[in-house]
């Protein structure tokens, strides 16, 4: 069950008339949180047909006019790839329909993690990513919590990098926890976790991670004071989940009494739900839509950005500042 936004009544969204040339499409990877968007902007998703022909080929035709139309194309990137290639698909088809403007609205980047060569050999696939997207077609890209920030510089094009913060932070403010830590589940996580402990007045806590080889997370090191206080363990997505059950063990012997969880991509590759349900370390996760989950879990919490990009995307059309939507304390 997905919670209310806590973004209701941020701004009046359905005030005035909505200029008919913009229209918002949905690509297959996540239709649910593309119609929440498009209710919350106001709009009817504009009529696309997608499908795959026998030998797996994806096949996309716009079933109305965009000749001169403000697009938006909501489609989040997680694996497979074939949601990345769909999406590359609807930017060309929209390029050769005259669309005047195409926004990519990515809530969920895929590929980010892949943002250097740290080994040999190895594809920069992040910059691949950003290049293809320009090459299709994309003249702009939204897109929420990349992995790494600095991500923006990949790009050639504009690209607005919106904060979950904004709608996460307020449902954590509502949790009656009481000697509040936030700590980060490894030390790229630190600036993050320090907005969430300045907002939520709680002491900053890092834990010290070695990861000895892909998706296999060893952790070390506790750095701070967890006796005894509730934590909030902050991250930007959970993959496998070892990470953040090592994490919530480890704090757990070290003193902690509750440990809650807050990340903005529910990856949750193999089993990693399994691994949070069965981990009594921990009470609660909360989640955003930018992934569909695979399944509802009991541990797991919802909150929609379905106001945020509906925000955003009204905005740019009316080429409005949407500074105020980076919501995260630095």
């Amino acid at each position: 069950m997905i919670e209310s936004s806590p973004l209701a009544g941020l701004h009046p969204l359905h005030e005035g008339i909505v200029p008919a040339e913009i229209k918002i499409v949905a690509g297959r990877s996540h239709p649910e949180l593309a119609a929440r968007v498009a209710r919350a902007a106001g709009l009817e998703l504009a009529n696309v047909t997608i499908r795959n022909f026998s030998d797996g080929e994806i096949w996309v035709k716009y079933e109305e006019n965009i000749r001169g139309v403000d697009l938006f194309i909501i489609q989040s990137t997680y694996a497979p790839a074939e949601n990345l290639m769909e999406l590359l698909i609807l930017i060309d088809a929209a390029r050769r329909a005259s669309a005047s403007r195409i926004t990519a609205v990515i809530p969920y980047f895929g590929y980010a993690r892949q943002d250097r060569k740290d080994q040999p050999r190895v594809s920069i696939t992040a910059k691949l990513v950003a290049n293809v997207l320009t090459v299709a077609g994309a003249d702009r890209v939204i897109t929420i919590d990349l992995h790494t920030p600095q991500l923006q510089g990949f790009f050639d094009i504009p690209l607005d990098h919106l904060y979950a913060s904004r709608v996460l932070l307020p449902v954590l403010e509502q949790e009656q926890l009481d000697r509040l830590a936030v700590a980060a589940p490894d030390v790229g996580g630190a600036k993050t976790a320090r907005a969430y402990a300045k907002r939520l007045h709680a002491d900053l806590v890092l834990v010290d991670k070695r990861r000895p080889a892909p998706n296999v997370s060893e952790i070390m090191t506790v750095i701070g004071d967890v006796e005894g206080k509730d934590v909030i363990i902050v991250d930007d997505l959970i993959d496998t989940g070892g990470t953040f059950v090592s994490c919530a063990r480890t704090l757990k012997s070290h003193g902690a009494r509750t440990i809650v969880g807050s990340c903005t991509h529910p990856v949750f590759s193999g089993h990693a739900l399994e691994a949070i349900e069965e981990c009594e370390d921990i009470e609660r996760v909360y989640v955003t839509d930018t992934i569909p989950l695979r399944r509802p879990s009991p541990k797991i919490r919802v909150v929609s950005v379905a106001e945020l990009l509906a925000e955003a995307i009204l905005r740019t059309h009316r080429n409005e500042s949407i500074s105020s939507l980076f919501d995260i304390i630095r």
